[in-house]
């Protein structure tokens, strides 16, 4: 019987040992990845809530080294170098740490990323990148901190920080240009159709050199199988390369032979954008 007993409190105990209670977290943990041009952003950041409470000026003290977020440093990776007010921050990943004042917040890109809360000792060689921004006061109230990536083109972002009615947001510049015409000049060595299409596309969308992107589309056309229908989506890029160029004759042409490829795959979206476009160039 005590051999029973004394069996079933080894059992007990290890349960209590391995047993996990799991409740919410007071600051839940967030990871955030965007595409910025053709760099890749991750956000890793727990995110306290104000509950009530007063935060900048109080909760969050001006002139001291706030954390930016809670728990474990709040953190930032880039893919590629990034440029910040003309200042060049290498790709890696950075800690984020902030010093909030009633009129400028100064923003650390720390290379430290190990710490709970804020560094115990400072180290100005860690700090890979420095900057300054103002708070602008929002209309809506945040109630949980937010580190968001905004107003996103090819070229740039925006990392913005928000909480109560205070956000402060951080303009940074990606290599989208020098990234893209490297990898075009590496893939035209020897390129399919498809490199030529998404190097076509890639100089109208930025509005680059139209005269390139008419070249690249048409040797894109140019490799479609004897036989074989060309590609009605290469087609409307070129229609549209052709406009911007000024020849809406050329325009109509190209696109009423995407429109009759489109229809006969019975993708409607092209169907009516060729139609729609058809419409708009044959105006005098």
């Amino acid at each position: 019987m005590k051999k029973i007993i004394f069996m079933l409190a080894m059992i007990i105990a290890n349960y209590v040992i391995y047993a996990q209670v799991k409740t919410p977290a007071p600051s839940p943990k967030s990871v955030l990845t965007q595409v910025v041009g053709l760099t890749d952003v991750t956000i890793d950041y727990s995110r306290p809530s104000s509950k009530g409470r007063s935060v900048f000026g109080n909760l969050v003290p001006f002139g001291k080294l706030w954390r930016t977020g809670a728990n474990q440093n709040s953190m930032v990776t880039f893919s590629e170098d990034v440029v910040i007010k003309g200042a060049t921050l290498k790709k890696g990943k950075y800690a984020i740490f902030t010093k909030p004042k009633a009129d400028v917040w100064e923003i650390f890109f720390y290379s430290n990323t190990d710490n709970w809360g804020t560094p115990e000792n400072w180290d100005e060689k860690n700090v890979a990148l420095s900057t300054t921004a103002s708070p602008i006061t929002l209309g809506n109230n945040v109630e949980t901190f937010t580190i968001s990536i905004n107003n996103l083109t090819n070229d740039s972002a925006t990392l913005d920080l928000s909480w109560e009615k205070t956000m402060v947001s951080i303009k940074f510049e990606v290599p989208t240009q020098k990234a893209a015409m490297a990898s075009i000049t590496k893939t035209l060595a020897g390129p399919t159709a498809g490199d030529y299409f998404s190097s076509a596309q890639y100089f109208f969308q930025s509005e680059g050199d139209m005269n390139k992107a008419l070249e690249y589309v048409n040797k894109a056309i140019s490799m479609a199988k004897p036989g074989e229908d060309v590609p009605f989506w290469h087609l409307r890029l070129k229609s549209l390369i052709q406009a911007k160029l000024g020849d809406k004759t050329g325009a109509i042409a190209t696109a009423k032979v995407s429109l009759a490829n489109a229809e006969k795959a019975k993708n409607e979206d092209y169907v009516k954008m060729n139609n729609d476009s058809i419409k708009e160039w044959s105006k005098k």
